[in-house]
């Protein structure tokens, strides 16, 4: 797997993750909240709402978990917001305008202000992590990632836990609280529901030009799976020309591991252990391998990390694995095709089409920082109101799509699985892993060669 590209998707993930825990998830927000080519994202700071399942299942008598009306007076304290573009919201939609409308009554009602910090990304990490170190932190709800967060920061009493003020799913995605920013049986984090998703473009004009079977119908089937998707790629190798050569290929580039891992539910780690020979894990690391001995993916030409998408580019490769964020780019390059999207395909053991997260950010409130309840109230106020869209990120999905069946392969792919790597454990050789299993070394050989580094590295972390 190349290093640039891999490095490359990591902070892509990093961003999906953000601009979930701090930005809101209807259609009307900005789309550059996802899109890693501009140096801006969005500017609400709400959590996002939770999808069209979560608003129905809590819309029943009895079952609200909203928290009731609070009375209480902050004194005129200045709540400081930090992330490293600006959360503060804007009027650019009916909902964020009501979003707004909400912050204002709330800031007359409980007598505070908001200030929103901005630091810069390249200094980020380290004037967050060393003003919780002083206990003069940067701000009173600060994003952050998980990587530098949990166990590091958690561990060392520098945060509130949050468990009991995030109850309500509408508003605050429970995985946040009760996975990603779990620690010794606490969750130290909160934000809202993901947006975005990584899986497949298709050319779906080359497809047909080919005489395939519409990949659509393999969703529809329920039968989108490891099996059918090699089966397809395989099909769309082929001379066309019958010059003894192939002329059409059916993936650009295989640097998929973590996306193959999150497909059967499984991870290289779990906590403060390695994973590699969980039956799931190898699984995934087998299907890798097949991509490797089977020859089916098209050979590198000797490029860089951005080789897979210029080769779908020239639009004789059927797929490439990237994020929703890059269809603008690919659909302004490639006029003359009609381009698709499909999630990646279900592993053996996946209930759903996952994207993966490998470095999920959420917010925190610093221990030195009182009334964290008050705070997270707040945050929950900001979120009571009704949403003009049908569905979370509608504006946004419906600027890039115009087939519906690619929409809701999007809003399919949604459901986030997530993994720690060389994010959280910066000595995991998880390139030389990677490298080893894209060479179709044996995995069994694989899997016992890196266990004792893996576990070494994840040592490093967990008992400093």
């Amino acid at each position: 797997m190349n290093k640039k590209l891999v490095m490359l998707l990591v902070s892509l993930m990093l961003i999906f993750s953000l601009a979930a825990c701090s930005s809101g998830s209807n259609g009307g927000n900005d789309p550059e909240s996802t899109n890693a080519t501009t140096e801006e994202a969005s500017n609400s700071p709400a959590a996002t709402k939770a999808n069209e399942e979560n608003t129905e299942a809590g819309e029943g008598e009895g079952d609200s978990k909203e928290t009731p009306e609070k009375d209480f007076d902050m004194g005129g304290r200045v709540i400081k917001i930090v992330n490293f573009w600006s959360l503060e919201i804007g009027e650019d939609n009916p909902d964020n305008i009501q979003r707004k409308k909400n912050l204002e009554a709330l800031k007359k009602k409980h007598n505070f202000e908001v200030e929103y910090v901005v630091i810069d990304g390249a200094e980020y990490q380290k004037k967050v992590t060393a003003s919780l170190l002083s206990g003069e932190p940067v701000g009173d709800i600060i994003s952050v990632s998980r990587s530098y967060t949990i166990p590091a920061l958690a561990s060392q009493d520098l945060l509130w836990p949050v468990d009991e003020y995030t109850k309500n799913d509408k508003v605050f995605d429970p995985d946040v609280t009760n996975r990603i920013m779990h620690y010794n049986g606490k969750g130290y984090g909160f934000g809202g529901y993901p947006g975005g998703a990584t899986g497949f473009f298709y050319n779906r004009t080359l497809m047909n030009n080919l005489g395939m079977k519409p990949l659509q119908e393999y969703v529809d089937e329920d039968n989108w799976n490891w099996e059918t998707f090699i089966q397809v790629v395989k099909e769309a190798n082929k001379d066309t020309n019958n010059d003894g050569k192939l002329d059409t290929w059916g993936l650009a580039g295989a640097g998929v591991l973590d996306a193959a891992l999150a497909s059967n539910e499984a991870s290289l780690t779990i906590e403060d252990k390695q994973n590699l020979d969980d039956p799931k894990t190898v699984e995934a690391l087998n299907f890798m391998s097949r991509l490797a001995t089977e020859r089916i993916v098209r050979p590198s030409e000797g490029g860089d990390w951005t080789e897979p998408s210029q080769f779908f580019r020239q639009g004789n490769t059927l797929l490439y694995h990237g994020g929703v964020y890059e269809a603008s780019g690919l659909k302004n390059d490639m006029k003359n095709f009609d381009i698709g999207f499909i999630p990646f395909p279900k592993g053996p053991n996946g209930s759903v089409f996952y994207t993966a997260d490998t470095n999920p950010g959420a917010l925190v409130i610093p221990k030195a920082v009182p009334n964290p309840e008050q705070l997270i109230y707040i945050w929950e106020k900001i979120e009571d109101y009704e949403t003009i869209y049908d569905f979370p990120l509608q504006g946004w999905y419906e600027s890039m799509f115009t087939n519906e069946d690619d929409i809701n392969n999007v809003r399919l792919g949604t459901n986030r699985f997530y993994l720690d790597n060389m994010n959280t454990f910066p000595s995991l050789p998880y390139y030389e892993f990677a490298d080893e299993i894209n060479k179709g070394q044996s995995v069994s050989t694989i899997i016992e060669t890196f266990k004792t580094p893996f576990q070494a590295a994840i040592d490093e972390v967990y008992k400093k």
